[in-house]
């Protein structure tokens, strides 16, 4: 039963933030990226739960393994609208389950701190870059068709830095804030290059990986 705890805990979380986003699509029909969002934001923080509850590998993957096809599942039939932005062409959900999959089979759990590199820069830096550069009037331009603002770009820079810099404190690694502006201002930078969400697969993984390489 100790060893259920995790999954059930996580499974439970998965659950209220696909609540949650239902409810908010439901309430503010017209504010379809903000439920998506959520999504986004709220299913990064599985990755840490799962390295608090010390989920093995052989269930970690799996788990991930079946989240990713239920994503694609529904990126296909809309199953459950409010986890899609209907107005856009994107395989962002689809990329970002992929990614997270991808870096659990490379990293989990001997780098699990590199796979909360790579999730979290994506869910908070991209996510609050999403609704922010949505809300706030700034400078925009375009890049292969998607827009990028201002205020989106400088805030996926300054909370992809304070991300990196928070996991570094929790895994006991000295601050170094170079390698922390210098994997945030690749994040950033990887994540004007967005079309069809490809984004969503690019940061985590590069994220990830350019942490096992620069952080011992």
């Amino acid at each position: 039963m100790v060893h259920l705890i995790g999954p059930i805990a996580i499974s439970l979380w998965l659950g209220i933030v696909v609540l949650i986003a239902v409810l908010t699509r439901q309430r503010w029909p017209d504010q379809q990226e903000l439920s998506r969002k959520i999504i986004h934001i709220g299913t990064g923080a599985v990755v840490p739960l799962a390295w608090f509850f010390a989920i093995p590998a052989w269930i970690a993957v799996p788990f991930a393994v079946l989240v990713t096809l239920a994503t694609a599942i529904n990126h296909r039939w809309r199953i459950v609208p409010a986890v899609e932005d209907v107005n856009r062409n994107s395989y962002g959900t689809v990329a970002y389950g992929l990614a997270i999959t991808m870096l659990l089979i490379l990293c989990w759990p001997a780098r699990a701190d590199a796979v909360c590199a790579g999730v979290l820069v994506m869910a908070l830096g991209d996510g609050l870059a999403g609704l922010i550069g949505r809300s706030v009037n700034s400078a925009r331009w375009t890049v292969l068709g998607q827009t990028k603002s201002v205020a989106g770009t400088l805030t996926m820079a300054l909370v992809s830095t304070l991300v990196l810099v928070g996991l570094m404190l929790v895994s006991g690694n000295a601050i170094g804030w170079r390698v922390a502006l210098g994997i945030s201002t690749m994040a950033t930078a990887l994540e004007q290059v967005s079309p069809a969400g490809v984004d969503n697969l690019s940061v985590p993984l590069l994220v990830g990986l350019t942490w096992v390489l620069l952080i011992s």
